[in-house]
């Protein structure tokens, strides 16, 4: 049975769009190379390498005289076409660019269209990359796509155009070796930036707007290309090999898948329920599997003996909890559900597994006795919170180093970031990176492997003002650390620092699109409360990879893309509660002792005072959108720019010290706006406070009002004040008798100087 005419006239659609594509700069129709066959008399060898070529000409017709009797085989043909030319040509050249954007294209259009089934992502059987056994590389680069808008009737021929002729056709074919080398590996050849500790963005940083807030327009441009990019990233193959249960008996496969499905928390919930709510059926195409898997069907293969091996129902396990885990949303309470049964299956499994049923902790099956904002440093002198849990420094006591642990099928190696069961709160697991990798050497835990994770915290793990705003999946460095057992991972995920995180996405093996992803821009002392930006992001990682440029490597963006900036999870419309909250830092007086070493420091005011001779600085600010002139700008707000400091002279005085710039309105910004100083020959032309010595800067022109006169003087003040000064100037009369002499003389000279000339001295002074 033929397709029907609503699907006809859809794939029509597409078609035309395929053909009316346009790169995001310039008018060049990028269909053209594809329109028609190539050139079989200048291009034999093409026709000895792709075994079935296609064109989108050819396409059309076919679908015109309706040969099609599936509208999935009208999709592989038209896949084909690019396939094939992806196969044929250098990743690096311009068509294969073009193929890349053509196929993007036309995967996105065809399912914005109901009426058609959902089409495959993998080469069609008969590409040369199936035939040839060969893996498909994508291009050197992702290109926005524009392509034309719908026609009014989705029917209507558009008409050809002209078909592309031999000097048009693919470019110079691949050597003979093409073939019978397959591909390193599947990954885009992309440009990777490898300058892996760059704090600071490449070009014009001053045209850059620092992240942007949640609901404004333009979001939806950069999660497009994001959402481009990490669709045309490699797929995480799955768990490894090593790692694994030992061998169980099966008996007591099924006595743990029962222990799983029981468990019930302190009020009584059943938490398997979390799981048994997943569908059956694959969830999302991330996954490392695509089977049907459930906990029902792993207990009816548990009950039956279908598991020949425990490594085989270990990686049913592993699978089941890492479909969970993309169901669910981060931070919800199935989620922190599935991370507790989670938790607790790892530690049925574990050499030491706890004693039951039924099964109780009282830190959720976690290693350690407290998380992140409860947990305190050994020797710790506070009150509040649970000594004792982390440390300063890594430790080295009792345990031998190694480059790797293997874990239920994770490979994990210095440097890593992971998932950690929290022991306060199992639906926010602790986010770390791995310092060491060790075996004990303790006599209670001799040859079993451990980690030391230094902490990164969450939002609501802190203490900071109520304005503060936060980037979305922000995390921040402290320089805690604790010791793990590998009991308590579950799962590898990736963090990255601003300056790279705006830049791209990291490369297999340090993450996959799937892996929940972070992004860190400064440090949190806890025990000062205080947020202090990361300036040197060597001084976060470990020691042994800070200088290997190997490390942590991205797939770049088409352009800079900003992560949207949320409120403080404590203030507003769906507030959580942590062990972080509301509050200043803490001020400590210089030389102060303080946890973990060193003494309080003295902070430099927001307003320098009047003793002090600040510039003027132009803010970019991104909450506002306006320039601001502020007098004063916090240390921590300030852009690493090499710019030329304006220095003013100082002033005096005892006006406002109250610091009213806008940096100070918008509270600690996790993401520092961009702050220019305004030059001298900017600055002559305005008017200066008399009292802070700073520019006077409006925000619009003034009123256009009538300004009251000012007050005048009657005529009789006027002319009591001139006859009291009259009074003034008259010499006075009284003379002291001690100077009775001198004074005689010298009104005697006054008056002999008064004296008018003679004729004859008049005569004199003409001559």
């Amino acid at each position: 049975m033929p397709i029907s005419s609503v699907q006809k006239a859809a794939i029509e659609e597409v078609i035309d769009l395929l053909v009316s594509t346009t790169p995001a700069r310039g008018k060049r129709q990028v269909s053209s190379m594809f329109l028609d066959l190539v050139d079989r008399a200048d291009w034999p060898e093409y026709y000895e390498v792709i075994p079935e070529p296609r064109c989108i000409n050819g396409v059309r017709a076919s679908v015109a005289k309706n040969r099609y009797k599936d509208p999935l085989n009208a999709y592989t043909d038209l896949s084909l076409v690019f396939w094939n030319a992806l196969f044929y040509n250098e990743p690096s050249s311009q068509i294969a660019s073009d193929a890349e954007m053509l196929k993007n294209v036309l995967e996105t259009e065809w399912q914005k269209r109901s009426v058609l089934p959902a089409p495959r992502h993998s080469p069609p059987p008969s590409s040369p990359q199936k035939v040839h056994g060969t893996l498909p590389a994508a291009p050197p680069q992702l290109k926005t796509t524009q392509s034309a808008g719908s026609p009014t009737k989705p029917g209507a021929a558009d008409a050809k155009p002209a078909a592309a002729t031999s000097s048009t056709s693919p470019q110079v074919p691949k050597p003979a070796t093409r073939l019978s080398t397959p591909l390193q590996a599947p990954s885009p050849e992309i440009d990777i930036d490898i300058n892996v500790m760059s704090p600071e963005l490449d070009g014009h940083i001053e045209d850059v707007v620092m992240g942007s807030v949640a609901g404004e327009e333009g979001n939806g441009d950069s999660e497009a290309i994001i959402r481009q990019l990490e669709k045309s990233l490699p797929r995480w193959e799955g768990f490894g090999n090593l790692g694994w249960m030992s061998h169980v008996n099966k008996e007591q496969l099924l006595e743990i898948v029962l222990a799983i499905k029981s468990h019930k928390d302190i009020i009584g919930n059943r938490l398997a329920v979390a799981l048994e709510a997943v569908p059956e059926e694959p969830t999302s195409p991330l996954l490392s599997f695509h089977s049907p898997l459930s906990l029902k069907l792993i207990e009816g293969r548990a009950r039956s003996n279908s598991y020949k091996t425990s490594k085989d129902f270990d990686l049913d396990m592993a699978r089941l909890f890492e479909k969970a885990r993309r169901w669910y949303e981060p931070c919800t309470e199935p989620y922190g559900r599935v991370l507790l049964l989670q938790r607790l299956y790892q530690a049925l499994t574990s050499p030491s597994a706890p004693s039951g049923p039924p099964y109780t902790s009282a830190t959720n099956f976690a290693s350690i006795r407290a998380g992140p904002g409860t947990a305190r440093p050994l020797h710790s002198t506070d009150s509040e919170g649970v000594p004792g849990v982390t440390t300063f420094r890594v430790s080295t006591k009792d345990r031998k180093f190694v480059e790797e642990v293997h874990f239920k099928g994770w490979s994990i190696r210095l440097a890593d970031w992971l998932h950690i069961s929290n022991p306060d709160d199992p639906s926010r697991p602790i986010i770390g990176q791995v310092f060491k990798c060790w075996i004990s050497d303790e006599p209670a835990k001799k040859g079993r492997p451990g980690l030391s994770i230094c902490w990164y915290y969450r939002p609501e793990q802190t203490f900071h003002p109520a304005q503060t705003q936060f980037m979305d999946k922000e995390v921040f460095k402290t320089s805690l650390f604790a010791d793990h057992p590998v009991e308590d991972v579950i799962e590898k995920i990736a963090c990255q620092f601003t300056a790279r995180h705006i830049r791209g996405r990291p490369r297999p093996p340090f993450w996959y699109p799937g892996w929940p992803l972070y992004v860190c821009h400064s440090r949190y002392n806890d025990r000062e409360r205080l947020f202090v930006k990361i300036k040197n992001w060597s001084s976060c990682i470990p020691e042994e990879v800070r200088k290997n440029e190997e490390f942590m490597p991205i797939y770049p963006f088409e352009r800079l893309v900003y992560p949207t900036k949320t409120g403080s999870p404590f203030v507003g419309k769906g507030a959580v509660k942590g062990p972080g909250g509301i509050g200043e830092p803490i001020e400590r007086a210089d030389g102060d002792k303080i946890e973990g070493g060193g003494t309080g420091r003295k902070r430099a005011k927001r307003n320098p005072g009047p003793d002090a001779g600040p510039s003027a600085t132009l803010t970019k600010a991104t909450m506002t959108g306006t320039a601001v002139a502020s007098g004063s700008t916090p240390t921590y707000y300030q852009p690493a720019l090499q710019q030329t400091e304006q220095t003013q002279k100082p002033y005096s005085g005892s006006g406002d010290t109250k610091d009213r710039s806008m940096l100070t309105a918008a509270g600690n910004l996790t993401v520092p706006p961009l702050v220019e100083k305004l030059p001298a020959e900017t600055t002559k032309f305005f008017d200066r406070s008399p009292d802070t010595n700073e520019v006077l800067w409006f925000a619009a022109p003034p009123l256009n009002i009538a300004r009251t006169p000012a007050p005048k003087h009657s005529l009789a003040y006027l002319h009591f004040l001139a006859k009291k000064r009259k009074g003034q100037e008259a010499p006075s009369e009284a003379i002291d008798v001690d100077d009775a002499e001198t004074t005689t003389t010298t009104l005697n000279k006054k008056q002999r100087g008064s004296v008018p000339p003679t004729t004859t001295e008049m005569d004199l002074d003409s001559i």
